[in-house]
């Protein structure tokens, strides 16, 4: 009878809507309830909720695929896992996607996918530094002439790269996949010429700093590490106070490094950046046990970088040690005493002035949080999968795409910008094109997925540029068909299709096309979609992709 009389008063239409919604299925996910559209998906349902659940192969608007299978849930307590994206939701339906079986299969999902790609994330150059500096997007900076932009990247993990571009023993050279075919390039040569020409100009780059926040840090040792300390602690708005026992600062880099190699001048006009920030320089003070439990309480936090420790001095400064150093939690870098932190030689030795300024930010990063109440999460590796030796058929691949010049010969005096830009065209550009837009990569990270878990069937290096606007990268597929989908929306005459079956299925132009004539409308619209680096624009892939 209600549902006559709302008929009669609101009309038809009225009482269609009152109908519809009086079936709307009501779930919960995660104990969150939300009502939906009839016919509407889980993922429909967390996506209107805000539960963010991960997706590959998903494209909205179009039937699911079930290909990546990373968006499982649990429904109703039950065993088994079903895909979001293809399981409707109905009528009291509770969804658990945040458990820990959940999220492992998930991280199962993305070992399988990670197991089976083709390519590096990262390059071995930044892999390899102790920095981990984006070396392939300075080197990209650098051939352009941007070299404004070029010490930004290098400053983003390098605090005095003028002086290790002198001294650094050039680890990232060593792993340099050009010196496979005839020598690596020049990398330190290269961050030591953007570093000499921003000193130069007359306005060296400053930082963005963020405003003072009122916290205050205090440092013991003007070394490597604890100038790279307060280079990234001020940039969070927190005050330094370096300590030193001598009367000039540079620690090991002023006292036991030749002149000949790093020349006081360069040495003094980096920490001269570092003190215009903000930094207050404290020099001959010796820091004893109880000037250290001074600064203990007077600081909202204390960093020793003092270099390599005798056990008498820990001694003295009331520090536990272990066999090579300060004792500290590896996930913290704190010491036992809350608020003071160690880091560089004086945990592990090390003469690597780089891994000590790389520790120094790191530090840095830990004391910030610590101040600030955030949770510590010291190493930042970054992620890659690796494609470890490549054949002389994948090198050509490679070498297509950069000069065939031999390592530019120099004076001691460094590179001139002629050499410059020929050492930095030298570049293979390992990493992926996608860097920052591969979905695949930041789920990983995500859900703590490794790339070595699982090892699927090793893929060749391929790419294929017969495309005016994209390039395709096959071992960087995953098949999750959002580019058939896409093309066919557009209307493309061939598009692109799944060919073969099992395994070996894999996405290419139907009767064996180029690539040109299977997407004429909506190549960038697949490049901009693809979830990996398989398609990527032409302009990301020569080094646009940061």
């Amino acid at each position: 009878m209600l549902c006559i009389l709302i008929k009669r008063i609101f009309g038809l239409s009225a009482f269609r809507v009152f109908a519809i919604k009086s079936i709307m299925p009501n779930i919960t996910i995660d104990n969150k309830q939300i009502s939906v559209e009839p016919g509407a998906t889980i993922l429909d349902a967390a996506n209107k909720l805000g539960v963010k659940i991960p997706t590959l192969c998903y494209l909205r608007g179009h039937s699911a695929t079930t290909s990546c299978m990373i968006c499982v849930v649990k429904v109703n307590g039950g065993s088994n896992l079903v895909p979001a994206c293809a399981t409707v939701a109905q009528e009291g339906m509770a969804v658990e996607s945040d458990s820990d079986d959940v999220h492992s299969a998930r991280r199962m999902a993305l070992e399988l996918l990670l197991g089976d790609h083709t390519g590096d994330c990262v390059g071995p150059c930044q892999s390899a530094c102790p920095a981990h500096m984006d070396i392939p997007l300075m080197i990209t900076h650098l051939s352009r002439g941007e070299h404004h932009e070029a010490i930004k990247v290098i400053k983003d993990r390098i605090a005095l790269p003028a002086a290790l571009g002198r001294i650094c023993p050039e680890i990232c050279e060593k792993v340099c996949r050009r010196g496979i075919h005839d020598a690596p390039v020049s990398i330190c040569l290269l961050k030591r010429f953007a570093a000499d020409v921003d000193l130069q100009s007359g306005s060296p780059y400053m930082p963005e700093c963020k405003p003072a926040t009122g916290k205050r840090a205090a440092i013991i040792g003007s070394g490597p590490t604890g100038l790279s300390a307060a280079y990234y602690l001020i940039q969070e708005g927190i005050a330094c106070a370096i300590f030193d026992s001598r009367p000039e600062a540079g620690g090991a880099l002023r006292y036991e490094v030749s002149k000949d190699r790093l020349p006081n001048d360069v040495l003094d006009a980096e920490i001269a950046i570092i003190q215009k920030m903000g930094a207050k320089f404290e020099l001959n003070s010796a820091v004893t046990g109880a000037t250290l439990e001074h600064l203990h309480r007077d600081y909202d936090a204390v960093l020793l970088a003092i270099g390599k420790i005798e056990p008498e001095r820990a001694q003295a400064l009331d520090i536990q040690m272990t066999a090579h150093g300060v004792k500290v939690d590896k996930h913290t870098m704190m010491t036992g005493a809350l608020g003071i932190f160690a880091a560089g030689a004086a945990v592990v030795p090390s003469k690597l002035a780089v891994r000590s300024v790389g520790e120094g930010r790191a530090a840095a990063h830990a004391i910030a949080h610590h101040i600030f109440g955030k949770p510590i999460k010291v190493h930042d590796r970054p992620f890659t999968v690796r494609m470890g030796h490549i054949t002389d058929e994948e090198m050509a691949v490679f070498m297509a795409y950069a000069s065939s010049s031999g390592r530019t010969k120099h004076s001691g005096n460094g590179l001139t910008p002629n050499d410059t830009s020929n050492e930095a065209e030298r570049c293979l550009h390992c990493e992926c094109s996608k860097l920052r837009a591969c979905k695949l990569r930041d789920w990983a990270i995500e859900y703590d997925a490794s790339p070595n878990t699982i090892k699927g069937r090793s893929k060749k290096l391929e790419r294929y540029d017969d495309h005016p606007e994209i390039i395709f990268e096959p071992g960087k597929c995953i098949s999750c068909g959002i580019c058939i989908a896409i093309a066919k929306d557009a209307g493309e005459p061939l598009g692109l299709t799944f060919i073969g079956r099992g395994f070996d299925v894999q996405v290419g132009v139907p009767f064996s096309e180029p690539l040109s004539k299977g997407l004429r409308k909506a190549a960038k619209k697949c490049a901009q979609a693809c979830p990996t680096g398989a398609l990527a624009l032409k302009e990301q892939f020569q080094g646009d992709s940061k």
